[in-house]
């Protein structure tokens, strides 16, 4: 009793499918990118980032910039180079809040502003790569935490601020002129260097004591507000990677080559992920194993199956093809019938001897029946086809 054919249905989905399945995540993303562009639209102008004296956060450093300015220190904001550079004199402290950030040919430019201005220039956190051009002879040993730190030391601002919270940056010096403080594993994380007249340099392990959060901990307000408010005015500098060379036609413009204003780091990360990416795709490429068959979505009869392929053989007039199946398959049955093992049975000297032992009649036609030429026309593959099956029902039945 034949089964009944199911009919075909397509796996392929329709436009409304496709949407009804796709809306909820494209609604959340919507959702999220309307969310993300009103909170930035509400925050924008209330808030800027870390260490700005305009910010009230508390990372920022609003709470020292208006105690300086209720002592009468004029505070200006810096947000490039040449803004900072321009500012510095004999009656001004330059604060630079992120040295770190500043490419050699900058650090350069703000050293020799630095050095000429007979002012103080004060560096937050400076480590090796802006020691060498700010601070030369002054090295840097292992960070370590902010914690409170007594003075340590006879610097007049130290010792009437008494312990502040410092730590950070650790440095190393080989001058004796210069002030060491607040000493961590014996090692300063404040030191002050003597420059050409009045002017100074002042190195500072780490920044929390000016933030907001930090700023009535401990003598933290005092060291800030004596450090910060030595000189009638106060160019309060903050460094970005978009901030343009002093010498720069228009201030405030970024110049050079996109690839010129990221740190060496992240191109070497990039770079480092870019091969991870690759090896990845060469990992996840692999095949581990053999392919999964796949369910057919329709029921075909195993007659329509074989009527289907062998018209395609006939449209393609591959003969040669058909006429290698119809022998591969009676090879693959005869085999186990005269003793052959399957692997060999498509091999001609292990075959044909036992086939020729069970049918001697017929030797001589044995080679060319299963394995000589394809057939010229459909007359020879039909006649070819009856032969074999002949064949078949002869070992059988021998």
């Amino acid at each position: 009793m034949s089964r009944p054919v199911t009919s075909a249905t397509s796996t392929s989905l329709t436009p409304r499918q496709i949407w009804t399945r796709a809306r909820g995540i494209l609604l959340i993303v919507a959702l999220l990118l309307i969310g993300g562009v009103l909170l930035a639209t509400m925050r924008s102008g209330g808030h800027h980032g870390r260490l700005d004296p305009r910010s009230a956060d508390p990372q920022g450093s609003r709470a020292v910039a208006e105690l300086l300015k209720a002592q009468g220190v004029t505070l200006t904001v810096a947000d490039t180079l040449a803004q900072a550079t321009t500012a510095t004199g004999a009656g001004t402290t330059l604060l630079v809040t992120h040295p770190d950030l500043l490419t050699g040919e900058q650090q350069a430019t703000l050293y020799e502003a630095m050095t000429g201005s007979a002012g103080r220039t004060v560096l937050l956190g400076p480590d090796a790569p802006s020691l060498q051009t700010l601070a030369p002879g002054i090295g840097t040993d292992l960070s370590t935490t902010v914690s409170a730190l007594e003075p340590a030391c006879a610097l007049p601002a130290a010792t009437r601020a008494g312990s502040v919270d410092l730590g950070g940056e650790r440095y190393v010096t080989g001058t004796a002129t210069a002030d060491t403080c607040y000493l961590s594993d014996g090692l300063p994380t404040l030191v002050r260097l003597p420059g050409s007249g009045s002017g100074d340099t002042v190195l500072l392990g780490s920044a929390e004591l000016l933030t907001n959060k930090r700023l009535a901990q401990q003598g933290n307000a005092s060291l800030a507000l004596q450090l910060l408010g030595s000189r009638p005015h106060l160019v309060w500098y903050l460094p970005s990677l978009t901030d343009a060379p002093a010498d720069s036609d228009t201030p405030g413009v970024t110049t050079g080559t996109f690839l010129g204003l990221i740190p060496s780091g992240w191109l070497w990360g990039t770079l480092q992920l870019a091969v991870a990416a690759v090896l990845a795709a060469i990992w996840r490429g692999r095949r581990l194993g053999p392919l999964v068959p796949e369910r057919l979505p329709v029921a075909v009869r195993a007659s329509e199956a074989t009527e289907g392929r062998a018209r395609l053989y006939r449209r393609a007039d591959a003969r040669d093809r058909a006429a290698t199946v119809l022998r591969t398959a009676t090879r693959g049955r005869i085999a186990p019938l005269l003793g052959v093992p399957t692997k060999d049975a498509h091999s001609p000297d292990l075959l044909l001897p036992a086939l020729s032992a069970r049918l001697p009649a017929a030797a001589a036609t044995h080679r060319d029946l299963l394995f000589g030429p394809a057939p010229a026309d459909d007359a020879t593959l039909i006649r070819l086809a009856d032969q074999l099956d002949a064949l078949e029902r002869e070992v059988r039945t021998s």
